[in-house]
Formats: C-alpha cells, sequence, structure tokens
C-alpha cells in the first residue's frame, strides 16, 4: 500500500508502528536516529547486517532528507523521497515477518 507522507512525523510514526507490531526481545524502537536504532539492534540482539537493519537505517536517511525540506514548497524531489519512504515501510514489513530474533 503505497502512500504519499506530507511530514515526516507521520512517516516515522507509521515505520515505528509498523516495526513495533513485532514483539521485540528486549524492547520495541523509540525512534529513528543512529543512535536509537543502535540501540535497539544491541539490545535486542538483531544482526547489524541484516537486510531489516539496513531498512531502517536507509529510511531514517530518507526521513532526515524530509525534516530538511520545507513541506510547504513540496519539490518533486521531496515527493519522491515521500514515496520511497512508504516503500521502505512496506520492505519492512515483509522482512519483520522473516527475521529471526536471536535468544541467550
Amino acid at each position: 500500500m503505497q502512500h504519499e507522507f506530507n511530514n515526516r512525523i507521520e512517516a516515522q510514526r507509521s515505520i515505528l508502528q509498523v516495526l513495533n507490531n513485532k514483539a521485540w526481545d528486549e524492547e520495541d524502537l523509540f525512534g529513528l536516529s543512529s543512535k536509537a536504532i543502535d540501540r535497539w539492534v544491541s539490545v535486542n540482539r538483531i544482526d547489524p547486517n541484516s537486510k531489516l537493519v539496513q531498512l531502517v537505517k536507509d529510511v531514517s536517511g530518507k526521513l532526515f532528507f524530509l525534516a530538511n525540506k520545507s513541506q510547504e514548497q513540496i519539490s518533486d524531489k521531496y515527493k519522491k523521497v515521500s514515496y520511497e519512504i512508504a516503500a521502505v515501510r512496506d520492505a519492512i514489513a515483509i522482512e519483520i515477518g522473516s527475521v529471526a530474533i536471536k535468544t541467550n
């Protein structure tokens, strides 16, 4: 399902909801900053080289782009990145189904 996100907060919420629909071993992902992602990967013992982590980091970078652009002047690039975020969100939802959480 493709959606154009008109603001990055809505987009971030959507990504976090998809990610946190899974019951992680230790804690949910609380934000999409690099430090939040690193903590989530570490405490949940997720392979930092996994496709899921790469998708999360990719979407984080795209959200950073949106954060630095004015929403009032929606450029073609802004719209393109918004659609890319929706596509990555959908890829994350698919990947969540195939992620195995390592336990001690």
